[in-house]
């Protein structure tokens, strides 16, 4: 089991100004480049933090939970105000699942039944509106690594 956790990280909404140096996920959907802004997720802390309390989150942000090795990972949306997708995406760096729409503050576990090393949090309804699916390849940009 790896965490039970919720989103971002903080109070804080994402900035609205991206910089070069942003940490970004690309995800290779139905053949075009979908890029987001994300806040990074490393240590326990900020797993169990993640998008809690947010009232906001725009359309081209998210949160990314790195973990040390891949596993099943499990969240929960417990103190999550908005609805989320969750991109679960393996070592390989291609997308393992997708949890879509995720009912705000509610403790029902959810999960994908693959092994992944990182789980995007993005709005919810954004997966399906962009063709995000399992399969498609996922490019991290100024992502720290465990």
């Amino acid at each position: 089991m790896a965490l039970l956790a919720a989103g971002c990280n903080g109070h804080k909404a994402p900035s609205s100004h991206a910089t070069a140096s942003a940490p970004t996920v690309v995800i290779q959907a139905d053949g075009r480049a979908v890029p987001f802004r994300v806040e990074v997720a490393l240590t326990p802390e900020e797993h169990a933090r993640g998008l809690m309390y947010r009232s906001h989150l725009d359309a081209d942000a998210g949160m990314l939970f790195v973990f040390d090795e891949p596993r099943v990972q499990r969240f929960w949306m417990k103190n999550t105000l908005i609805p989320l997708d969750m991109v679960f995406i393996g070592p390989d760096r291609r997308i393992a699942g997708v949890v879509e729409n995720a009912a705000p503050e509610t403790e029902t576990e959810r999960m994908v039944p693959a092994r992944s090393q990182y789980v995007l949090e993005i709005g919810g309804g954004l997966a399906s509106r962009l063709g995000i699916h399992a399969g498609e390849l996922v490019d991290m940009r100024g992502v720290p690594q465990p």
